[in-house]
């Protein structure tokens, strides 16, 4: 059972930006216990086979420092396939609210680096990531390279799971590996969804369980909108 916080509460979120000097965008995301350092860099070209389109590209890359959980993680297990789903993840959901035209012929690579993890290690690389992303493009927009930001709403993304007493938000590690069914959920601050990743550990769940979740998260996700902007305004 949960103790330290409400079955529909947020851990503590801490969006520290400009956290390195050396990339034009660059944030600690932090999530209860777990934190994420996002940074954006640019190159003036695209992949090959996005040349002469007219359109830029936004790429991301993740990874888990051999640091960031109790035991050592081998620095082999960076080019691992739950990695490059992850990061084709984080990719997806930068990319949904991001108008490639608009920023011309442009690669933003997001670099999202684990360096403590306990649980929801890819929805916090969403949600820092595109502050981050905002941030670069801002300093884009300032030095007259782009004349407004090519960024069209937020995104954010958050865990829920479901146990036989109910739902809970924002998943820490212990919980992420007892519930019942766990499920990410990525939304644009709009509230569309971006994609919806939902798995049964046990017996497989129903539509109204989905829907709770579902739900639950939107509310969650509403609230990291709200510190994304919040942390930008200062």
């Amino acid at each position: 059972m949960r103790t330290d916080r409400g079955p529909d509460e947020l851990r503590p979120v801490t969006i520290v930006r400009g956290y390195t000097e050396m990339t034009p965008g660059s944030v600690l995301m932090e999530m209860g216990k777990t934190r994420v350092l996002c940074t954006v860099s640019f190159n003036f070209d695209v992949p090959p086979w996005m040349r002469d389109k007219g359109a830029g590209w936004v790429t991301a890359e993740y990874a888990m420092l051999p640091g960031a959980g109790k035991e050592r993680i081998a620095r082999t297990a960076i080019r691992g396939g739950r990695v490059k789903e992850i990061q084709r993840l984080i990719g997806r959901s930068l990319r949904a609210v991001v108008d490639m035209t608009a920023m011309g012929e442009l690669t933003a690579r997001v670099d999202c680096d684990v360096i403590q993890a306990d649980g929801g290690t890819r929805t916090a690389s969403i949600t820092g990531a595109w502050v981050a992303l905002a941030d670069a493009f801002d300093s884009l927009v300032a030095q007259g390279r782009l004349p407004s930001t090519p960024i069209v709403d937020h995104v954010a993304a958050i865990s829920v799971g479901a146990t036989a007493s109910g739902v809970l938000l924002d998943l820490d590690y212990e919980e992420d590996v007892s519930v019942d069914v766990d499920c990410n959920v990525v939304m644009t601050g709009s509230g569309r969804l971006v994609e919806v990743q939902g798995t049964a550990e046990g017996d497989p769940f129903t539509r109204e369980h989905l829907s709770r979740m579902l739900d639950v998260a939107e509310a969650g996700i509403s609230a990291l909108v709200e510190a994304q902007a919040t942390s930008r305004a200062g």
